[in-house]
């Protein structure tokens, strides 16, 4: 079982965070030292994995696919093993998605690094790459178009300065597309048309929003672009940028060769030059489809992404907190009455907390972010919102939050009330499930006392916990001049007695 000890925040100057980005391609890991707001790099690793390869025509991943990325990782978690845990953040990106036993993988995972590995939906690992990329160029007062073309999809972004305007992630990647097009090595006319209309095809999807909001700039990332412009250079096609003259040279400079084998780069590894045809394939549509002149390369990607993401959490510039508002925002979610619940949440969670064992801020930030969301289902439909509510948690793009986090925060907003749903209980992770259960009865506590929306205060309480009895008092009195209050607490009683556990009214 992975260790989640709390650490000291970690703001101060010289502190190091790590990424590791397991992508459907390669992984890699990167050790950054933060100083004065800027992260400077001082260890960087990666490997081919292709992860992507090992999934068969059912969606299962191949036990030697795991292997080879769990033997990657196993190197990558000595260089890892001094850092404190909270200063490290490891992702799973297409593969992982679209893995049906990705479960497995990540449990193994996580024993291995140390740390909760988390998978991160197509718009949040777009999102990630535009903040790598932004903060790795330099600030231009136009708005930035950013491709990445990883192993199993690529990511599509509009954005200004450090904020992203459009998002999107796309069905298609270089170890996916050499499979399907480019399998065996053989490079022909027929492949790269193939290759190129399928690509075309995923891309009409954001065509028209892109070209209507339209960019200044352009940049590509990660290892597949890169390796195209390297390409270029040794060949004399480009300097600077990537143009759309020079891959069309580089796609009449690989048709010649006819197979990857015959292909050879000094500067490009043979790996990555068995899944060239198939980037270039995908970067070539991206060209032709949204008109792009030219594309500058950028060092950031992914990996830089999660660094800053995680810096600006430590500095509690956290994007999980402007999603949540916003999700409050769109769904007209009484503020006031969210705002009671979470204050009452918060003051029953630091009385129970030690006995619970809930004293990870992690446990502090889920409970507030239930309190403010666990009505916008309201706006679908009074009757079953809390289903609703659920629902748009786990399904809805939300920047910040990994599809871990999104299941955890619908578990948590599902069983606010009425039967506790012990199915999907079930359905979480096993080491989390003890303590969101846990999590969801201090929830639910909190919504009993504020289902009268009454303005006035709540009078002091006192909550203490023992293994699974809870014992709820109020000032003498005050329960029987609250009816409905009592029996709301009186059917909670009910209704925790079948899940064992025990709620007494003192």
């Amino acid at each position: 079982m992975y260790d989640q000890e709390s650490t000291p925040d970690q703001t101060e100057r010289g502190s190091l965070l790590a990424a590791v980005d397991m992508g459907s391609n390669s992984f890699y890991m990167v050790v950054a030292r933060l100083v004065d707001g800027q992260l400077k790099p001082i260890d960087v690793m990666s490997e081919k994995v292709q992860l992507a390869a090992g999934l068969d025509s059912s969606g299962l991943l191949s036990e030697a696919s795991q292997q080879v990325g769990l033997e990657c990782l196993s190197r990558f978690a000595q260089r890892l093993t001094d850092l404190p845990r909270k200063s490290i953040r490891a992702v799973g990106t297409n593969a992982l998605r679209e893995s049906l036993n990705s479960d497995e993988f990540i449990e193994r995972a996580s024993q291995i690094l140390g740390i909760p590995v988390q998978i991160i939906a197509g718009r949040e690992e777009a999102r990630l790459i535009y903040l790598g990329v932004s903060h790795t160029l330099a600030h231009d007062s136009g708005r930035r178009l950013v491709i990445d073309i990883g192993g199993g999809s690529t990511e599509c972004v509009i954005g200004e300065r450090f904020e992203p305007r459009l998002l999107e992630s796309l069905q298609m990647g270089c170890v996916s597309f050499t499979k399907q097009f480019f399998y065996g090595g053989q490079i022909s006319e027929s492949a790269f048309a193939k290759a190129e209309t399928a690509a075309q095809q995923e891309l009409l999807s954001l065509r028209r929003d892109y070209r209507r909001l339209g960019w200044s700039s352009c940049a590509g990332s990660s290892g597949t672009i890169k390796a195209i412009k390297q390409a270029c250079e040794a060949l004399g096609y480009c300097e600077i940028s990537l143009t759309a003259t020079a891959i069309r040279k580089l796609k009449d400079y690989l048709l010649k060769q006819g197979h990857v084998e015959k292909i050879s780069f000094d500067n490009i590894k043979p790996e990555r030059v068995a899944v060239l045809p198939a980037g270039l394939a995908i970067l070539t549509a991206a060209f032709n489809s949204l008109g792009i002149r030219e594309m500058e390369y950028s060092d950031g990607a992914l990996r830089e992404g999660v660094l800053y993401d995680m810096a600006g959490r430590l500095r509690h510039e956290d994007v999980r907190e402007r999603t949540i508002i916003a999700l409050m925002r769109r769904y007209h979610v009484d503020t006031k009455h969210a705002a009671a619940v979470e204050a009452t949440a918060l003051i029953a969670l630091a009385q129970i907390k030690d006995k619970w064992n809930l004293g990870d801020p992690e446990y502090h930030d889920m409970l507030c972010w239930s309190a403010r969301s666990h009505e916008i289902g309201l706006t679908i439909s009074h009757s079953r919102f809390h289903r609703h509510s659920a629902y748009l948690l786990q399904h809805s793009d939300l920047p910040g939050f990994s599809n871990l986090d999104q299941l955890l925060l619908a578990f948590l907003v599902r069983g606010h009330r009425r039967k506790i749903p012990k199915d999907d209980l079930r359905a979480l992770p096993k080491q989390k499930q003890d303590a969101y259960l846990k999590l969801c009865l201090i929830l639910r506590l909190a919504i009993i006392l504020h289902r009268s929306r009454s303005k006035a205060r709540l009078p002091a309480f006192n909550l203490r916990v023992e293994d699974q009895k809870i014992h709820l008092s109020f000032p003498p009195g005050w329960l029987t001049q609250h009816p409905l209050t009592q029996a709301d607490l009186e059917q909670e009683i009910e209704f925790l007695r079948a899940i064992d556990y025990k709620l007494k009214l003192d």
